[in-house]
């Protein structure tokens, strides 16, 4: 009965107000999107650094930012009052409006318990932007006591619980503001950026770290931050009121991606007498979130499958209570479902559970690029962003300022939107646990908890490196030594060892390394080597470990003669600020070293145009370290081009190796998305996991992953290219591939579907490939799935069919097996190994080639 009360007093809010028209779209959203919660707050300087590492992702004409959880002399209140008052930030586009705006809409009805205007800098110009931000008024405030009984006797609340209709009231008097001064087709003077409580919203036109500076919060803090780059895909004006983040009642959500519904999901919120008045799909989306958690009180599940329903086989895959209620959301709210392919980031308060959350939800066609992170320790935090570089940026900028935070996230992942493993959708909650700090919970869709090895320790690089006591026997295995064997020697021996020894280790290496130019080519290897394989590090983090190689390498990168120098070294450096000494290479010179750090993330001044042209001198190799998310790497180098290496460290970016023909590019860590996009030929080798859409319409090449690739790689494909993945696929593997008849010189993907522990042994994933779509509608090539179990079933192939594996399929696949374990030291032994017995080849891969033409007719017919 309450929620339909709740619905009909919002009746009156639209009276003479028709459903908005479907907007132009300005441009195609490929929107930035980044967030974190962390156990501690945090200055807002630290969502600058990423928002500026995605400004690609947007266009200048809207950014803004979200926050939760703020310290209360920071706002001149009361604990009680952050706590209990709702925050009410008024944007006044017209500074004269705010005598008005008060008269009608905030005095009479609310009891304001505080009144500040935000600062700002002095002359917007200065940090670029070119329209002026509104000017913002903060109110701390609560309901009048008798505005409030007046408001539940008009709309019959009684009974209501008091907190609920208060709530109620000020999303409705939001609402009614929003009308009188926005009025989207109209006069816009004045609007409501945010009204929860313990939470804010501001935005800009321009980019999102133009909204930290401009209003002076560089130096604010919160638990809670998220930002978005580029603009509304709907929406008319470019004017602050359009940019993202959107309100609910106590949460703020960005969006990146567009929807093909918008006006089928106005006319389900209509429905619900509820009424856009920005004409955004980013608006309606979060008036659906606030529509389904407020007034039908949903938990988070349920939400989440009302906006990204689970489907085909992930929903046969739900045990049958779930399917029953699921079945039962689908079909009351499929209208207002978001159709088209979105990623959405929300920050909210859960003030009546007393607890801050950071929400990522996915769509179930997975067509936005999502990243989460988790980094654990004396300080929690959590990352999503739409690049893993813009995750990174966080933690680098909080490491500058407390060592507690470290370079690298202990886990990276992506989810799969709308699936019965995780739902597509993780939180991270905050709860207080009796101390200055909050604890971090991290759970997916169905409440399960991820959870971080808490019996490894991160490392403290505040600690000055002592000298160990086995210095001097350490010492003479790593001078004694070939590359392999001082590897060998520290991975065999670095489980028993401390942080402080490693340090000490990895010291002496880079040492070693500046006494001569052929030490330096095995140190670089030796620390490579430690920075991409696998192997026990007892009770180190893996992540700790890696910040230790990271900053090693970087340092001997750092010590590298630039190209000014008159020795006979083989390795020359070159940075942003000498890009002009750039040269052919002389006498002994072969590896050109880029720091690409202050290199754009594209265009001229993208290191990638520099590759082009020092590959155009002569330059044949080289090592790209510093990265920042810069795209391209490799692209633009031409045909044939066979011998040329490039090694790529840090945090790179998009489209890197799209359209090589010979080169080899190797990447040390993670990868991003659109790799290899038209590959021709060549090799491609990432020692972690790749993003999205990698190899789209790739033709040929040879590729190695050792990890996991996100959503719809290899679609449409054709030709001859040879991918290894490791790990598994989220979904739409190889669809539409083309890539002819393997056994006759086509492709083929080969699928081993393992993971590795904390103590990196080789374990199988739970199933090769959990997704519904695998080699969809394909005409040519072939899967190597390695599924022992027979996990894979019928179902997931859209056109596709197993058939026996032979022994000229294991003739074929074998060398690839071979190169893999020669990369990333995966045997062939335990590939074939089930459950620690050995198996021959056809006992353990299965083979899916595309259905045949008569096969195709049946499963037509059948649907």
């Amino acid at each position: 009965m309450e929620i339909q009360k709740i619905t009909d007093s919002r009746g009156r809010l639209k009276e003479g107000m028709s459903l908005p028209d479907r907007c132009n779209v300005e441009e195609e959203g490929g929107c930035g999107v980044v967030g974190f919660a962390c156990s501690i707050p945090v200055c807002g300087r630290n969502i600058f650094e990423p928002s500026i590492q995605m400004h690609n992702r947007g266009n200048g004409k809207g950014g803004g930012i979200a926050a939760v959880g703020f310290l209360p002399e920071q706002l001149g209140v009361s604990k009680d009052t952050l706590d209990e008052c709702y925050m009410l930030q008024v944007a006044l586009l017209d500074p004269t409006a705010r005598e008005e705006v008060e008269k009608s809409c905030i005095t009479p009805f609310m009891d304001i318990v505080s009144i500040a205007m935000l600062p700002t800098i002095d002359d917007f110009r200065t940090i670029g932007l070119e329209v002026k931000p509104p000017d913002v008024c903060r109110y701390f405030v609560r309901v009048k006591k008798d505005v409030l009984s007046h408001f539940i006797e008009e709309n019959n609340f009684s009974g209501m619980e008091l907190r609920r209709a208060e709530d109620e009231f000020i999303y409705q008097n939001t609402f009614k503001l929003n009308k009188q001064f926005y009025a989207s087709l109209g006069e816009k003077r004045a609007f409501v950026l945010s009204h929860g409580r313990n939470m804010m919203i501001l935005k800009v036109v321009g980019y999102a770290e133009q909204v930290v500076q401009y209003y002076r919060i560089e130096d604010f803090k919160a638990h809670v931050w998220i930002a978005h780059q580029r603009y509304p895909t709907k929406g008319r004006l470019w004017h602050p009121g359009g940019a993202h983040p959107f309100i609910g009642l106590n949460e703020a959500l960005v969006h990146n991606g567009d929807f093909a519904n918008y006006h089928s999901m106005t006319e389900y919120l209509a429905s619900r007498n509820i009424q856009p008045l920005f004409l955004t799909d980013t608006e309606v989306s979060v008036l659906v979130f606030d529509l389904l958690s407020r007034t039908y009180g949903y938990p988070l599940e349920y939400i989440i499958e009302a906006l990204a329903p689970t489907t085909e086989l992930d929903f046969d895959r739900l045990p049958v209570e779930k399917q029953r209620i699921y079945r039962h959301i689908q079909s009351v709210h499929a209208h207002g479902s978001p159709d088209g392919p979105w990623f959405f980031i929300i920050a909210k308060n859960d003030a009546e559970n007393k607890r801050f959350q950071l929400i990522g939800i996915t769509d179930t066609a997975m067509l936005r690029p999502q990243v989460f992170a988790l980094q654990e320790g004396e300080i929690q935090i959590a990352i999503i962003g739409s690049e893993k570089q813009a995750n990174d940026a966080i933690l680098h900028n909080l490491s500058k300022e407390d060592k507690r935070f470290h370079l690298v996230a202990d886990k990276y992942w992506n989810a799969r939107g709308g699936s019965y493993t995780d739902g597509g959708a993780f939180i991270f909650t905050l709860e207080d646990n009796g101390s200055d700090q909050k604890k971090l919970v991290c759970t997916d869709k169905f409440g399960r908890i991820i959870q971080i090895n808490t019996d490894q320790k991160h490392t403290d690089l505040t600690i000055s490196i002592q000298t160990p006591q086995q210095a001097d026997s350490i010492r003479r295995n790593l001078v004694n030594g070939s590359v392999a064997e001082v590897f060998n020697y520290i991975r065999n021996n670095i489980k028993d060892w401390d942080y402080n020894t490693f340090r000490w280790v990895c010291g002496e290496m880079v040492e070693i390394a500046g006494k001569a130019d052929g030490d330096r080519v095995g140190v670089i290897e030796v620390l490579t080597l430690l920075n991409d394989q696998r192997y026990d590090t007892g009770t180190k983090k893996r992540s700790g470990i890696l910040e230790i190689v990271k900053i090693s390498l970087n340092n001997l990168f750092e010590t590298i003669e630039d190209l000014t120098a008159n020795n006979d070294g083989s390795y020359r450096l070159i940075d942003f600020k000498r890009r002009d000494t750039l040269r052919p290479p002389k006498g002994n010179e072969q590896i050109l070293v880029i720091n690409s750090h202050d290199f754009t993330p594209e265009g001229e001044d993208c290191d990638s145009h520099l590759i082009v042209t020092a590959y155009q001198m002569g330059w044949k190799r080289f090592i790209c370290y510093g990265y920042l998310g810069q795209r391209f790497c490799g692209c633009g180098l031409g045909s044939n081009t066979n011998g040329v290496r490039i090694d790529i460290y840090d945090s790179s970016g998009d489209y890197i190796a799209s359209g090589i023909d010979g080169l080899e590019i190797y990447i040390h860590g993670n990868a991003q998305d659109q790799l290899g996009q038209i590959m021709k030929s060549g090799k491609l080798v990432i020692y972690g996991d790749v993003g999205q859409t990698f190899m789209y319409g790739a033709k040929g090449g040879s590729v190695y992953i050792l990890g996991n690739a996100a959503g719809r790689p290899l679609i449409n494909a054709v030709g001859k290219p040879r991918v290894l993945i490791n790990g598994t696929c989220l979904d739409f593997l190889a669809e539409s591939f083309m890539a002819g008849d393997p056994l006759n010189g086509g492709g083929f993907v080969i699928l081993n579907g393992i993971e590795f522990d904390d103590h990196s042994q080789i374990i199988d994933q739970p199933t090769p490939y959990s997704g519904s779509n695998l080699f969809s509608l394909a005409s040519g090539g072939a899967i190597y799935a390695r599924d022992p179990h027979k996990k894979l079933v019928n179902a997931q192939l859209n056109g596709g069919e197993f058939v026996p594996f032979t022994r000229d399929d294991w003739q074929l696949i074998l060398p690839y097996l071979q190169e893999n374990e020669r990369l990333f030291g995966i045997s062939v032994e335990r590939l074939l190994a089930v459950d620690g017995i050995r198996k021959e080849p056809e006992q353990v891969y299965r083979k899916i080639r595309p259905a045949g033409r008569k096969v195709l007719v049946e499963m037509e017919e059948e649907d």
